[in-house]
This record gives C-alpha cells, structure tokens and sequence, in this order.
C-alpha cells in the first residue's frame, strides 16, 4: 500500500482553515453544497492567475491523462467562487489541463473562500510542496512570498514549514548569475553544486567553475575543494617575521643595570645600523615621577 504525500504544512493549514471553507449554505441558484465535494462544469473554471507554474511538461501531462483516463481524478481540485457561475482555481491546475485533454465536461472540486492575497499565498506554498520542483523555482516561490505576502524569513519557516537555513539556502541561489540559474533549471548542476558555488566569490569566477563543473563532471566535493584551493592562492603571502637584532654584551649589561636603579623593566633595541630605542616602562604616575627624578638626578 503506497503511503498518500500529505500537503506540506503550510498549505494544509491553509486549505483545511475553516474560515476558508463554506459548510453552512449553498452557492447561488446552482445548488451547489460547498464543504462536500462538488462537480462543476469546466467551461465554468478559469485558471489561476496567481499560479507561479507556468510552464507544464507534456509528457507528465500525457501520464495524468491516461491516469485520469482509467482511474478518474482521485483527487478534486480546489477552487474559489467568482460570481454567477464561474470558479477559479485554487491548485490542482495540471489535473483541470489533463482533464481537458481527456475530455471531460465536470471536474470534482472543493470550494473556499479566498481572496486574491490568499489565492497567491495558496498558490505558492502549494507550489513549493511539489516534489518535482528545481532549486530556482522553490527560491523564486520563497522570494514571492517574502515580497508580495509581507513574509519574514522566521513567518515563511513557519507557513512552509522548512527551517530558516533551508529558506536562505534557496534564497541565496538567486544571486547566482542567469547562466547558472538557467544550468540548474535544466538540472546541468545539483543543488550542493549550487550552493558552493555561492561562496566562489565574484561573477566570473562563479561562471568559471561552473563552467568546469560541466566539462569536467566535478563532484560536489571536488567543487569545494576547488574553491578552497582557489581561495588558499589568492590570499596576500604573509611578511616573514623580522630578524631579531642580538643585542651586544654591553648594551645588554646597562639595560640590566639601568633596570635595576629604576625598579622597572628596561628594554633596549637596536639595529645593524646602530639605530634604536630605549623603552622604560612604567606601571602608575608615583612610578614615572620616580623615573623622572632619577634622570633629573643625573645632570645635577
């Protein structure tokens, strides 16, 4: 027995909202109980323009024909009432194509109440459910429900039910250059190939490894690795340390003498130029006076 994909959070709390759903009265002269499951003629549905999908591949439109074609539609499209006899939909808009290509006169549909920033919140989550979705256009129903629904990225975590990293790490895909988003929505790169790319830095060497990617068949952790070392060879080489000066005997001897009258410490430096300082250190201003009187001390 093959376990039924549940609707992802967001959208089943959205569908299944009883302030939604209209169960106590029927719609117009139509008679049509809404709540149950009702057939509705589909000359009286029109599609949904909120619907981020555009684009449907014949052949899987093909396969649900001929499914439909044995089994009938096993599960009812969802739609919204427009006025005297006309629907529009809410999901399910490759099921209402397939139907046509069939050649069916009704369709089983739920009827809910939605306004048009409930249509495009529907819509879109329903949208990022689908399992057959690439990287871009989940980052793309993200991104929609960030700027057209007043999203945070902590309410699209809890709408979708995905984490926030989740949410960033499709959101980031669309800074990627076009060539790249067009390579992963024709599945020429994986997701994790998309996502180091995102750390290669500028444009054209995002370009370059994804170009490399392709020609050589790179892994996703020869990706990576490729990046690291790409890294690693940019970096500025550090300045050798400098050669420490070895202080002659008697400088040595007058830095521990002078140490010793002043009760501090001394330190003497000096080059192979003779240039150098004396640095006496001193730890309160009781402390420097005391210098300052010893040196005094010395012109008298």
């Amino acid at each position: 027995m093959t376990k039924k994909r549940a609707l992802g959070k967001g959208l089943s709390a959205l569908l299944e909202n009883a302030n939604t759903d209209i169960t106590t009265k029927n719609i117009g002269s139509e008679g049509k109980t809404v709540g149950s499951i009702s057939s509705i003629a589909i000359e009286q549905i029109e599609a949904n323009p909120f619907n981020p999908r555009t684009h449907f591949e014949e052949e899987q439109l093909e396969e649900l024909k001929d499914s439909i074609s044995v089994h009938g539609i096993i599960q009812p499209l969802t739609v919204r009432k427009l006025g005297r006899d006309k629907y529009q939909l809410i999901s399910g808009e490759r099921r209402f194509r397939a139907s046509q290509l069939v050649g069916l006169t009704e369709v089983p549909c739920y009827i809910r109440i939605a306004n048009d920033q409930t249509m495009l919140e529907m819509a879109l989550v329903e949208n990022i459910q689908r399992v057959d979705l690439n990287a871009i256009e989940v980052g793309l129903s993200y991104q929609r429900l960030i700027d057209e629904c007043n999203f945070t990225q902590e309410q699209l975590s809890k709408k979708v039910g995905k984490s926030r990293s989740n949410i960033a790490n499709f959101l980031r895909l669309l800074k990627l250059p076009a060539p790249i988003q067009i390579g992963i929505r024709e599945s020429l790169i994986s997701m994790g190939h998309a996502r180091a790319i995102v750390s290669a830095g500028e444009e054209d060497v995002q370009i370059d490894i994804f170009r490399k990617i392709i020609e050589d068949e790179l892994s996703v952790r020869e990706v990576e690795a490729l990046i690291k070392s790409q890294k690693a060879g940019m970096e500025e080489p550090k300045s050798a340390p400098k050669k420490e000066t070895v202080l002659a005997e008697n400088l040595v001897d007058f830095q521990n003498r002078l140490a010793e009258k002043l009760d501090t410490k001394v330190q003497i430096a000096s080059n192979n130029k003779g240039k150098g300082k004396i640095v006496i250190n001193f730890g309160s201003e009781e402390k420097l006076d005391q210098i300052i009187d010893f040196i005094n001390q010395l012109d008298d």
